[in-house]
C-alpha cells in the first residue's frame, strides 16, 4: 500500500460505513487523488475509478426512482435524480460515513492539503464514487447496488417526500411566494487568508435572519443558509414560531433496494468479476437506523436532496 505519512483513521469504521470489507490495493487506489499521485512519482489515481462509481450510481439511483415511482414522468424522475446525484449531496454523504467522515482517508498533495482538500466537496463526491467504482469490481453491481440504497435511500426520501428543486435558494423563494413573505435577502461575511476563505451567510426572511451557515465558497454558504430557512419555514408553515436551525429528518424509502442500514459481510477474496460468496450476514461495525419519516410538506414546497453545484460526472 502506498506509505502516507498522515495518519488516519482505521480503516475499518470506513468499511463499517460502507457494510463490506474491501481489497486493500483498490481502496487505496481509490482514495488517491491527481495531486498526491503527481507528487509520488505519478501513481495509478482515483479517476477512472470515478468515472466508473458515477455510472454505477447512476444506473442505481435511476432504477430505483423508475420502480419507486411509477407514475412519474421523465421530466420529474430526471429531477427528481438531479436532485440526489450531485456534487454537493455526494459530499454531504460522504461527511457522514464513518465516525470521522471521508476526508481523514483522503491521500492528498501539500497543495491540496494546505487549502483544505479534505472537506472540499468536488474531491469528497468525486472519491465517493471511485469508492463506489471499486466495491462495483470486487463484488459486482447487486452488492455495490446494496451500498448505494444504504447511503441514499435518504436522500431519495427526502426529495421524493418534500419534492425536488435543483438547489436550495430556488426551493427557499418557491416557499417564501407561496407563504406571501416576500424575497430571500442574503448576507455574506468572509474571513481568512486569501487561499483558505471561510464565508458565513444569513438569509433574511421577513424581517429573521437564519443560517449562520458556513462553506468554502459564498455559493456553497447561501445554499446552506437557504436550507436551514427552508425547512425552519417549511415545518412551521404560517404558524408563528421561533426558527430553529436544526435540519429535518428524512424517510427511508420503501420499495426497490434494501433498507437504509442493510448490511452485508463479505470477504475480500470474491471474484472481481462480479461473484458474491452466497453467505451474508451482518458486519461488525456500527449500523445506521432508519431516520423517522419526514412530514409532508405544505403547499407548493420543493426541496433538494443536494444544491446545485455539480462535480465531475454529476449534474450541476
Amino acid at each position: 500500500m502506498t506509505k502516507d505519512k498522515r495518519r488516519r483513521p482505521p480503516i475499518t469504521h470506513l468499511e463499517a460505513a460502507f457494510g463490506v470489507a474491501m481489497d486493500p490495493e483498490l481502496l487505496e487506489r481509490a482514495l488517491t487523488h491527481r495531486s498526491f499521485a503527481y507528487e509520488n512519482g505519478g501513481l495509478p489515481t482515483n479517476e477512472r475509478l470515478e468515472f466508473l462509481g458515477d455510472s454505477v450510481l447512476g444506473v442505481v439511483i435511476t432504477t430505483a426512482l423508475f420502480h419507486n415511482h411509477p407514475d412519474l414522468p421523465e421530466g420529474q424522475l430526471a429531477k427528481l435524480r438531479a436532485s440526489v446525484v450531485n456534487m454537493r449531496a455526494l459530499a454531504d454523504v460522504a461527511r457522514r460515513l464513518g465516525p470521522a467522515g471521508l476526508g481523514p482517508y483522503l491521500l492528498l498533495g501539500k497543495g491540496e492539503e494546505s487549502t483544505g482538500g479534505r472537506d472540499k466537496a468536488s474531491i469528497l463526491a468525486d472519491t465517493l464514487e471511485a469508492l463506489l467504482g471499486a466495491i462495483y469490481l470486487q463484488y459486482g453491481l447487486d452488492t455495490v447496488a446494496i451500498v448505494i440504497h444504504r447511503l441514499f435511500d435518504p436522500l431519495m426520501a427526502e426529495s421524493a417526500g418534500r419534492g425536488a428543486a435543483l438547489d436550495w435558494k430556488t426551493s427557499l423563494q418557491e416557499l417564501t411566494a407561496a407563504l406571501g413573505l416576500g424575497v430571500p435577502e442574503y448576507r455574506i461575511d468572509e474571513a481568512g487568508p486569501d487561499h483558505a476563505k471561510t464565508f458565513t451567510a444569513w438569509v433574511v426572511v421577513a424581517g429573521r435572519k437564519y443560517g449562520g451557515s458556513d462553506g468554502r465558497s459564498k455559493k456553497e454558504a447561501e445554499q446552506r443558509a437557504a436550507e436551514a430557512a427552508w425547512r425552519t419555514l417549511s415545518d412551521q408553515g404560517e404558524e408563528d414560531v421561533e426558527p430553529a436551525s436544526a435540519a429535518a429528518p428524512v424517510a427511508a424509502v420503501d420499495g426497490h433496494g434494501p433498507a437504509v442500514g442493510a448490511e452485508v459481510e463479505l470477504g475480500v477474496g470474491t471474484d472481481a468479476t462480479g461473484g458474491v460468496d452466497a453467505g451474508v450476514g451482518p458486519v461488525d461495525g456500527p449500523e445506521r437506523d432508519a431516520a423517522p419519516t419526514a412530514e409532508p410538506a405544505a403547499r407548493s414546497r420543493t426541496a433538494p436532496a443536494g444544491g446545485s453545484a455539480g462535480g465531475a460526472g454529476t449534474p450541476s
